[in-house]
């Protein structure tokens, strides 16, 4: 098995944040691949990372980084493969992240998430690796599905619940 996804982050702290996006490919059965690589403490390994990426079948990657936040707009530099960069809640409140990924120079484009959220990078990469392929349209239709099914169930619960002056 070949990972078509690869998940990249600036140390193991960044984790408990990209389990989600981990999560969501094993349960699309997606293969993808995890590592540790840091724009300002491995470098070199950033730009060999980056520039086998496409060679090695690797469609989109998702870069997560808090504080100053250059690994993915330096992974981006290096890659045709199209980048995700997920700002991670290091300081600031992750306002700094988020600033530092998304405001890329011309050319060197980072497509954003919010603050933390790597199951929308997981999501927007199955999207994109989807577009030719039927099979995992479905399935990003019927994960879609589920979404809207977990919202009806939700008013079907609020609506069991009871204050004086609730009207519905």
């Amino acid at each position: 098995m070949k990972p078509v996804v690869s998940i990249i982050m600036g140390s193991t702290s960044d984790l408990p944040v990209m389990e989600k996006a981990a999560k969501f490919f094993d349960e699309m059965e997606i293969p993808f691949e995890i590592n540790a690589l840091s724009a300002h403490r491995t470098p070199e390994h950033v730009g060999a990372f980056a520039k086998a990426a496409r060679e090695r079948g690797i469609k989109v990657i998702i870069a997560a980084a808090g504080m100053a936040a250059h690994l993915p707009g330096v992974i981006a530099s290096m890659t045709p493969v199209p980048v995700i960069g997920v700002p991670v809640d290091a300081s600031l409140d992750g306002m700094d992240a988020l600033l530092a990924i998304v405001q890329m120079p011309p050319g060197i484009p980072v497509a954003t998430v919010g603050i933390n959220g790597s199951l929308n990078a997981a999501i927007l990469a199955l999207q994109m690796i989807a577009t030719g392929d039927e099979s995992l349209q479905k399935k990003l239709i019927a994960y879609k599905e589920a979404l809207k099914d977990k919202i009806e169930k939700a008013n079907e619960d609020l609506a069991k619940v009871r204050y004086k002056f609730k009207t519905n």
